[in-house]
């Protein structure tokens, strides 16, 4: 019996609140959340997994609430891990439980998916703390003939934007040494950026996903905001190792509805 591909949807800085109608930047989150995840409906249909990567809410733990209720209904797993605007400890206290996991590594079909924490108390920039590389070390160790995907929030490579290079992963040395040493590691996805980037390194896809609510501006110097509509990722991870993946922004009439007003 052949193995399957592995389809997952990635969603990320939805930065909710407790109030329903809170905004970010002009814009109201959870109302751009749920119009993104009826863009994305027949995607997470046809999903193994969600992948949130964090800055789930906008400093506010309260956000926590609408967040599992509005995930928790889509008859998925959620495979979450917090950003810089997450409260790590309330985070994994909120979503304790199934359909939700938070941290660790989630196996389906030949695929490994590394879920690993770069937030930093009170800090924008983010670093994995010694025992977040080594938890990666033992997991990619553990699993050799699996693909791994790895995931966390802030960006571990330069995205050409002088504000937004400041705020990346600190360590990123330390993370790619330890990617070096596992060939089956395939991929890494992050969120945090605001904007869509696609590169590669060592055969390695590195991707970054846009948020479910307001863009940046890319290769600014400045912080600037772009007039890009919310957007989601879906990840097609092949039996043979192979990562493919493609963007999916808001129509615009969704925009309309959930977004700039």
């Amino acid at each position: 019996m052949s193995t399957p591909t592995v389809q997952l949807v990635q969603i990320t800085d939805p930065h909710l609140f407790a109030d329903p109608a809170g905004r970010l930047r002009g814009v109201p989150t959870l109302l751009a959340l749920k119009d993104t995840l009826r863009a994305a409906e027949a995607d997470i249909r046809a999903a193994d997994a969600i992948l949130a990567t964090g800055d789930l809410v906008q400093d506010d733990a309260g956000g926590y609430a609408p967040f599992r209720q509005v995930m928790g209904r889509l008859g998925k797993p959620v495979l979450c891990i917090p950003g810089n605007h997450d409260d790590a400890v309330e985070l994994e206290r909120a979503l304790r439980g199934p359909p939700f996991q938070v941290g660790g590594h989630y196996d389906t079909a030949g695929w490994r998916v590394v879920l690993l924490d770069s937030s930093v108390p009170r800090q924008t920039r983010g670093s994995l703390s010694p025992s977040e590389l080594d938890r990666l070390e033992r997991a990619l160790a553990g699993a050799p003939d699996r693909h791994a995907l790895v995931a966390l929030h802030h960006q571990p490579i330069r995205m050409g934007s002088q504000w937004l290079d400041t705020v990346g992963l600190t360590n990123p040395d330390a993370l790619f040494a330890i990617l070096d040493r596992h060939p089956q590691v395939r991929g890494v996805v992050f969120g945090h950026v605001h904007q869509a980037y696609e590169g590669e390194r060592h055969g390695v896809r590195i991707l970054g996903t846009p948020s479910t609510c307001a863009q940046f501006l890319p290769r600014s110097p400045d912080f600037a905001v772009d007039t890009l509509p919310p957007a989601y990722r879906v990840l097609r991870l092949l039996p043979e190792g192979t990562v493919q993946s493609h963007i999916a922004w808001l129509p615009d009439e969704q925009r309309a509805a959930g977004g700039r007003r």
